[in-house]
């Protein structure tokens, strides 16, 4: 599959063009992921006055684990440049920065929408619904360019969900080509041979070492500190699975779709880890076994 999201830098954070919004919109709990308490609203003790985390090279050393997890999506600079006009939430009042800490979490989501339509459109086996996919995408695109107000006030729960009817009929496409190869059907494509279908599967520290997984549905699977080491996930529909702490050292990605850079970031891995081309490997994977 050809690198839809690549070519396409506003799906992907630019911390440069934004005002820390993460940093300061959302609440965080002490946890193995946080080091302190945050409420939502309260900029974290590391963020500058420049808008630049003061412990960005050792995050992970000092129990913040969690932000080198998370990816706006490019939600950032699209809320600082465009939805707010280059407007800091530091120079404005009370109320200018409540209203744009309110709008980042909405424009976030409809731009993790954009990222999962892109790539559905780069999956030829997606054909018969790229038009509706395509209105999808527009229509996302549009809501992302709505007035602070006007955000504030969508229901971004009712969008995701009409978008979420189109991405499921794009996984099940996509994955019946690898259901009708292994049975021998080549070329059917029709959906009926779909592959195995673990949306939502409690595998919490399941034992999938080598497993095969190709075409699978692990739609909202919890996979934390399972081992897929050398699991074969060749064109596995990953959207939403929890893969925090899951080994997938040498495990096979090519062509597995609606995988985020967040899952991966959650996840173990080394360089023998195949992975698609949407996503880059993670700098804190290990370089072998």
């Amino acid at each position: 599959m050809p690198d839809q999201i690549a070519g396409l830098p506003e799906l992907r954070g630019d911390c440069a063009r934004c005002f820390g919004l993460c940093c300061v919109a959302l609440p965080f709990a002490a946890s193995a992921d946080f080091a302190l308490d945050k409420p939502a609203g309260k900029p974290c003790p590391n963020l500058q006055g420049d808008h630049r985390c003061g412990i960005h090279a050792d995050l992970r050393k000092k129990g913040f684990t969690g932000c080198t997890v998370y990816d706006c999506f490019g939600a950032g600079q699209k809320v600082s440049q465009v939805t707010f006009g280059g407007r800091d939430w530091r120079a404005g009042s009370k109320e200018h920065a409540r209203e744009m800490f309110d709008v980042f979490p909405v424009v976030r989501q409809l731009h993790e929408l954009l990222w999962y339509l892109t790539e559905a459109l780069g999956l030829p086996a997606a054909r018969p619904v790229h038009p509706e996919l395509r209105g999808a995408l527009e229509e996302t695109e549009r809501l992302t360019r709505l007035t602070p107000e006007e955000l504030a006030a969508l229901d971004v729960a009712a969008h995701r969900q009409q978008v979420n009817v189109l991405l499921l009929r794009t996984s099940e496409l996509a994955r019946a080509q690898v259901a009708d190869a292994k049975s021998g059907k080549k070329g059917k494509g029709n959906g009926k041979g779909k592959g195995r279908d673990r949306r939502g599967a409690d595998l919490i520290g399941a034992r999938l070492r080598g497993a095969d997984l190709r075409g699978a549905s692990l739609r909202g699977a919890y996979l934390i500190a399972a081992d897929l080491t050398g699991a074969d996930l060749r064109d596995a529909d990953m959207i939403g699975a929890d893969l925090r702490d899951a080994d997938l050292s040498d495990a096979d990605l090519t062509g597995a779709f609606f995988l985020t850079q967040p899952q991966l970031n959650a996840a173990r891995g080394n360089t023998g880890t195949r992975l698609p081309a949407s996503v880059t490997r993670p700098a804190h994977w290990t370089t072998g076994r």
